[in-house]
C-alpha cells in the first residue's frame, strides 16, 4: 500500500479532512454526547430500545456527522467508470483533501447530491448515455434487493431469536429490584411474529383480557431505589446525595492543598503573558482615556498601534494556515489576547465614530451667525471632525456627508428666515393698519429732517414709533439674510467656497489618508458629486433670490398660518417660530400671536399693495430704510454673482439683475406714493414762526427745502444704488435706472412742488384753529402754536396768525424766497442727482409761482385799493372839494385820509414782511393815481380854484410817495393833468401859470407840516434807491 493510500485510509478511518487538524472537530463533540446518552432528542420517532442502539459503522449512524462518510471510492453507479474519485481528480476537484466534498459524489454517503453528481461526473453525457446509465442503476438495485431478500429468508429464525433475547435482557434490567418479579415471556412462533405489528408487543405483552395485566394495573407499587428506571435515575438515586456530600467535604479539606501548585502555575503563566503582551492589554484602556480627555491625536496614534497588533496576530494565523503548521501555545495566546483587545477597541472606536458623526451633524444645528474668529473656529472644528473620521477609517465619506447635511441645513434655514420675514412683517402691518391714520399735524411733525440732524435719534424722529420699529424689524431680518458677514447668504457663500476647495482638491491637502491609505478614496470628488454640489449651491442662491424678489415684488401674503404651525427645528436659527417670536427687548412693539389681527382694510391707500411698506409710513423713513435695504440687495446680488462658475452662468445673472431692477422700481413707486401724500401734509409745516436770521420769512421755506432735499438725496441713492459694493471680478448686476423710473421721480418732484405751493396758499387764506388736528374742507384747518397769541404778546418769532393780511404777507414773502432761492436750489439738486435737465419744468414752476403770487397779491391789495378808490371818489366829487377862496391853502381831507390808510398799510407790511414794502406801496400808489384819474374825469369843468386844488392834491400825494413812484404812476399822473387840462379854459390855464410859484410854497409848507405823520414814506439813507420800478401793478418778477 502506498503512502498516499495509507494517509487516505487514516483520514477515512478517523473521519478527518486533514492529517494535521488545528482544532478538535465540532462534530466529534456531538458524537461523544450521543455516546454518553445525553444527545438532544431528534424529531423522528425512536423505538424504546434506542438506549441500546450504539452505531458501530458509519452507515448505521443517523445524521450528517462524520460517520456519514462512506467509502473512500466506489464505481460509477451509472456504469460509466470504475472510479468516481479518479474522474473528479481529472476535473480538478480537491476530493482527496476535502472529504465532505468527496462524499457528495458517493452514492453510499447520506450527503450524496444527485444534482452535483450529474453536473460534475456526467457533465458531458448525452441523453442516450444517461438513459443507459439509468437502466444499469435499476439492474444493480434489483440485484442487491434480491440478495438482501434471500439473506433475510435464510436467517429468519436467527433474527427472531436475537430479538427475543434482547427483549428479555431489557425487561430484566428495567425491573431489577422491583417488588414483583416480571412474568416469564411467552415463546414466539413464526406466525405470531409475522402477524404482530411490533416485536415487543408480540414477546412480552399479555392479551388484553388476561388477569395478570389487570392485577398490575390495579396495584402500582413504587420501584426500589436500585431499579434501572428513569424514575430512580437508573439505580444511582440512592447514593447520589452521599457522594455529593463526600465530594464537597473532600474539596473543602484538600482542595486548597491540591490546587495550590496548579494555581501557582496558572498565576505565573498569566503574569508572564501580561508582561509579554502589556502593550496589547493597555491599548484599550489608553484609547478610553484618550476619548475621555478628548485627546484626538493620541487616540488616532493608539488606534494605529492596536491595528498593528491585530495585523501581527492575523499574519501569524495566516502563516500557520498557509504552511499547514501548528501554532505554539504562545502564538495561540497572542491571537486570543489580541482578538479580545481588538473587539474592545473596535467597540470603543465605533462608539467614538458615532459620537464624531453626531458632533459633525450638530455643527450646523448649533451654528448661527458666525462672524470673524467664530466662523473660522467653526470651520476648523468641522475639519477636525472630518480628519478624525478619516484617520479612524469609515465606510461613509465624511466630506460628502458633511457637505450634504450642510446644504440641507442651509436650505431649511433660508426657507425659515424668509417665511419669518414675510409672515412677521404682514402680522405687524395688519396691527398697524388697524390704528387710526395720523393727522396732518402729526405727520408733518416728522417731516423736519433739519431738526433731526441735530437729534441723537434721527431715525426715530422720521416717523411714528411703531412705523420705525417695523422698518427696523424688516431691516434687521434682511441683514440676517443678506449681509456680507454673519448672514444666511454669507453661510451659503462660505459653503460654496468650502465645496469649491474640495472640488479643486485644495482642502484635502491637509486631510489625513487614514491607516495604510484606506481613506484616500474619500478625498476624490466624482463628477457626479461636483454636479450635485453646483446644483445645490445654485438652488440655495435661487431660493434666496426668489424669496427676496417675492417680498419686494409680490402683494402682501394673506395666509399667516405659518406663524402658528410647528416650524422645522433649527436650533438658534431665526426660522424657529414661537409665541415669543415677536417679543424683543430692542423693540417697544411686542405683539402676541394669541391675538391675531384681522386682514388689512382695503381703503385704496397706496401702501396696501406693498408688502414691505409699513402702513401710514412717510417718504422720509421710506428713503432712509429702503436705501439701506437696496444696498443690502445690491451687494448681495453682486456677492451671489461672484460665486465662481455658478454665479457667472447666464441662468443666474439675469434673475439677479431682475431682482435688483424690480426691487428698485417697486421701492421708488412706494416712495413716490408716500411722497405725494407728504406733499399734501407739507402745509402743516407752517407754524407761523419767523426764521431767526430772516425775519421776513417763516420757518416754512427752510423746512420744505430740507424735506425735499432729504427725499431727493435718498431717492438718488435708491435709484442708482451707489453705496452697494461688488466683488472684484464679478459680473455687473446693478444696471442703470430705466427711463420709466427716472420719469416717475421727475413727475413726482414737480407734483410735490405744486402741492406744497397750493398748501402755502391755503395756509394764507384759511385762519388756523388751535384745536384742529387735521386738514379738511373746513374754513380753518391748520393748527399753530401761535394761533391764540394776542398781538400784544407776540414775540420776535411769533406772528398774529389770525390776521389774514399778516398770513398773506408772510406767504408772499415765503413764495418770493421760494422762487428766488428754494426752487432753483432744488432743481439744481435734482439735475445733478439724476443727470437730467428740468428746463421746461423750471419754466412751468416759475409760471405757477407767479400766478400764485399774483393771486395772493390781489387778495391783499384789492380791499385796500377799493377803500382808497372810495375815499378819493367821495372826496373829489364832494360839493366842498372846490375851495371857496380864489387860492387853496391846503390839500383836501380825503388826501390825508388816503395817506393815513397807506401809513397803516406801510406799518403792517414793515412789521410783517419788510421786503414787500416797496412792491406793495408802489402798486397802491399806482392804484391811488388811477382812482384820482377816474374821479377827476367825473367833474365836467374846472375853474382856476378847482384847477389849483387838483394840482395841489395830486402833487402832495406824488411828492409824499415819491419813494414808491413808478413809471406807471408817473404816466397816470400825466394823464390826470391832461384830463384836467382838457376841461379847463385858456384863462384858467394862463392864470395857473402865474400861481405856480405860490402853490409850490404852499406845497412845501404842507409837506413840512406833515413830515412827522408821513415820515414812514421818507427814503432811508441806508436803503437802496429805486425800490419800486414796476408799473404794471403786479408783483415784481
Amino acid at each position: 500500500m502506498s503512502v498516499t493510500d495509507y494517509e487516505q485510509e487514516v483520514l477515512s478511518h478517523y473521519k478527518l479532512s486533514t492529517p494535521f487538524p488545528l482544532e478538535w472537530p465540532a462534530d466529534k463533540d456531538g458524537s461523544d454526547a450521543e455516546d454518553d446518552g445525553i444527545s438532544k432528542p431528534k424529531s423522528r420517532r425512536k423505538s424504546r430500545y434506542s438506549a441500546l442502539e450504539r452505531p458501530t459503522s458509519p452507515a448505521a449512524n443517523p445524521g450528517d456527522g462524520p460517520d456519514n462518510l462512506a467509502q473512500s471510492d466506489e464505481p460509477d453507479p451509472l456504469g460509466a467508470a470504475d472510479s468516481v474519485v479518479r474522474l473528479l481528480r481529472r476535473r480538478g476537484l480537491p476530493v482527496e483533501e476535502d472529504l465532505r466534498l468527496r462524499n457528495q459524489f458517493l452514492i453510499s454517503s447520506k450527503t450524496f447530491s444527485p444534482s452535483l453528481f450529474l453536473s460534475e461526473v456526467h457533465s458531458t453525457a448525452s441523453t442516450q448515455s444517461l438513459l443507459q446509465g439509468l437502466e444499469f442503476l435499476s439492474r444493480s438495485i434489483d440485484q442487491k434487493s434480491a440478495a438482501l431478500k434471500a439473506l433475510v429468508e435464510a436467517n429468519f429464525e436467527r433474527f427472531v431469536k436475537a430479538k427475543s433475547t434482547l427483549d428479555e435482557v431489557y425487561t430484566e434490567m428495567r425491573n431489577q429490584g422491583d417488588l414483583h418479579e416480571p412474568e416469564a415471556p411467552q415463546g414466539h412462533s413464526r406466525q405470531t411474529s409475522k402477524s404482530s405489528g411490533h416485536f415487543r408487543g408480540a414477546a412480552g405483552s399479555n392479551p388484553p383480557g388476561s388477569p395478570g395485566k389487570a392485577a398490575r394495573k390495579s396495584v402500582a407499587p413504587a420501584p426500589r431505589r436500585n431499579a434501572l428506571t428513569q424514575e430512580t435515575e437508573y439505580g444511582v438515586q440512592g447514593i447520589r446525595i452521599p457522594l455529593m456530600e463526600v465530594s464537597a467535604r473532600a474539596q473543602e479539606v484538600w482542595g486548597a492543598a491540591l490546587g495550590g501548585r496548579e494555581r501557582e502555575g496558572s498565576i505565573e503563566a498569566v503574569l508572564t503573558s501580561v508582561e509579554k503582551y502589556r502593550g496589547v492589554f493597555e491599548v484599550g484602556e489608553t484609547i478610553a482615556d484618550c476619548i475621555k480627555r478628548r485627546d484626538y491625536e493620541a487616540l488616532v496614534e493608539e488606534y494605529g498601534r492596536a491595528r498593528r497588533f491585530a495585523d501581527e496576530a492575523r499574519e501569524t494565523a495566516s502563516t500557520a494556515r498557509q504552511t499547514n503548521g501548528a501554532l505554539t501555545d504562545a502564538q495561540v495566546h497572542q491571537i486570543i489576547v489580541t482578538a479580545r483587545m481588538w473587539v474592545d477597541v473596535e467597540e470603543q472606536v465605533d462608539a467614538f465614530r458615532l459620537e464624531m458623526w453626531r458632533k459633525l451633524a450638530d455643527l450646523d444645528s448649533n451654528a448661527h451667525g458666525f462672524t470673524g474668529d467664530s466662523a473660522d473656529a467653526q470651520s476648523d472644528e468641522h475639519t477636525e471632525y472630518v480628519s478624525i473620521l478619516l484617520e479612524l477609517g469609515t465606510q461613509e465619506n465624511p466630506i460628502w456627508a458633511w457637505l450634504l447635511q450642510r446644504y440641507e441645513h442651509l436650505r431649511r434655514k433660508i426657507t425659515a428666515a424668509c417665511e419669518r420675514l414675510m409672515a412677521e412683517t404682514e402680522f405687524v402691518r395688519r396691527h398697524l393698519a388697524t390704528d387710526e391714520k395720523p393727522s396732518a399735524r402729526v405727520a408733518a411733525s416728522h417731516l423736519r429732517p433739519a431738526d433731526h440732524g441735530a437729534a441723537k435719534d434721527a431715525a426715530g424722529a422720521m416717523d411714528t414709533v411703531n412705523v420705525v420699529e417695523l422698518w427696523e424689524r424688516i431691516l434687521l431680518t434682511l441683514q440676517q439674510l443678506l449681509a456680507s458677514r454673519g448672514s444666511v447668504l454669507a453661510e451659503v457663500i462660505g459653503f460654496w467656497e468650502t465645496a469649491q476647495s474640495y472640488i479643486d482638491g485644495r482642502a484635502q491637502r491637509t486631510l489625513p489618508v487614514g491607516f495604510d491609505g484606506q481613506s484616500r478614496k474619500h478625498h476624490r470628488m466624482s463628477p457626479e458629486n461636483v454636479r450635485d454640489l453646483q446644483r445645490g449651491a445654485a438652488e440655495l442662491v435661487g431660493l434666496i433670490r426668489e424669496n427676496v424678489h417675492a417680498f419686494f415684488g409680490a402683494q402682501p401674503i394673506e395666509d399667516l398660518s405659518s406663524l402658528y404651525s410647528p416650524a422645522t427645528p433649527i436650533p438658534r436659527s431665526p426660522g424657529a417660530f414661537s409665541p415669543r417670536a415677536f417679543t424683543d427687548s430692542r423693540f417697544n412693539l411686542n405683539l402676541d400671536l394669541k391675538s391675531p389681527p384681522p386682514p388689512s382694510p382695503q381703503r385704496g391707500e397706496a401702501w396696501e399693495k406693498y408688502a414691505f411698506w409699513p402702513p401710514h409710513s412717510n417718504s422720509l423713513s421710506g428713503v432712509h430704510y429702503l436705501g439701506k435695504m437696496l444696498v443690502l440687495v445690491g451687494t448681495a446680488a453682486s456677492e451671489m454673482a461672484g460665486m465662481g462658475s455658478i454665479g457667472q452662468a447666464s441662468s443666474m445673472l439675469e434673475p439677479l439683475r431682475m431682482l435688483v431692477a424690480d426691487t428698485r422700481e417697486r421701492s421708488v413707486q412706494a416712495i413716490c406714493a408716500a411722497w405725494n401724500q407728504d406733499a399734501d401734509n407739507c402745509k402743516a409745516l407752517e407754524e407761523w414762526k419767523r426764521e431767526i436770521e430772516r425775519k421776513e420769512l417763516t420757518t416754512m421755506p427752510s423746512r420744505f427745502i430740507a424735506f425735499e432735499s432729504a427725499v431727493l438725496s435718498g431717492l438718488q441713492k435708491i435709484v442708482y444704488i451707489s453705496e452697494a459694493t461688488s466683488k472684484p471680478g464679478s459680473a455687473e448686476v446693478i444696471s442703470p435706472p430705466p427711463a420709466k423710473v427716472l420719469q416717475l421721480v421727475r413727475n413726482q418732484f414737480v407734483a410735490s412742488l405744486y402741492k406744497a405751493f397750493s398748501g402755502m396758499v391755503e395756509n394764507a387764506e384759511r385762519p388756523p384753529k388751535a384745536s384742529d388736528e387735521q386738514w379738511g374742507n373746513e374754513a380753518d384747518g391748520l393748527a399753530s402754536p401761535a394761533t391764540n397769541v394776542a398781538p400784544t404778546h407776540l414775540t420776535a418769532q411769533s406772528v398774529n396768525a389770525q390776521d389774514q393780511n399778516v398770513r398773506i404777507l408772510l406767504t408772499l414773502s415765503n413764495l418770493q424766497a421760494t422762487r428766488a432761492e428754494t426752487v432753483p436750489q432744488l432743481v439744481t439738486q435734482f439735475e445733478n442727482a439724476f443727470s437730467v435737465k428740468l428746463t421746461d419744468e423750471s419754466k412751468t414752476i416759475h409760471d405757477v409761482l407767479g400766478q400764485i403770487e399774483t393771486r395772493l397779491f390781489q387778495s391783499y391789495t384789492r380791499p385796500i385799493v377799493d377803500e382808497l378808490g372810495q375815499i378819493v371818489h367821495d372826496g373829489i366829487l364832494a360839493p366842498t372839494w372846490v375851495p371857496k377862496g380864489s387860492r387853496p391853502s391846503e390839500v383836501r381831507p380825503y388826501v390825508y385820509k388816503a395817506m393815513l390808510r397807506l401809513v397803516l398799510v406801510h406799518t403792517q407790511i414793515g412789521t410783517t414782511a419788510p421786503s414787500l414794502t416797496g412792491q406793495l406801496l408802489s402798486y397802491l400808489l399806482e392804484q391811488l393815481s388811477m382812482g384820482l384819474l377816474h374821479a377827476f374825469k367825473q367833474r365836467p369843468k374846472y375853474t382856476l380854484a378847482a384847477l389849483m386844488q387838483a394840482t395841489l392834491d395830486v402833487e402832495f400825494v406824488t411828492q409824499t410817495l415819491s419813494q414808491y413812484a413808478t413809471d406807471k404812476a408817473s404816466e397816470v399822473q400825466s394823464q390826470i393833468y391832461l384830463e384836467i387840462d382838457r376841461v379847463t379854459d385858456n384863462e384858467a390855464r394862463r392864470m395857473l401859470q402865474n400861481e405856480l410859484p405860490e402853490m409850490r410854497t404852499i406845497l412845501k409848507v404842507l409837506r413840512d407840516s406833515s413830515k412827522a405823520e408821513f415820515a414812514c414814506f421818507k427814503r432811508q439813507r441806508s436803503r437802496r434807491s429805486g425800490g419800486g420800478q414796476q408799473s404794471d401793478g403786479a408783483p415784481r418778477k
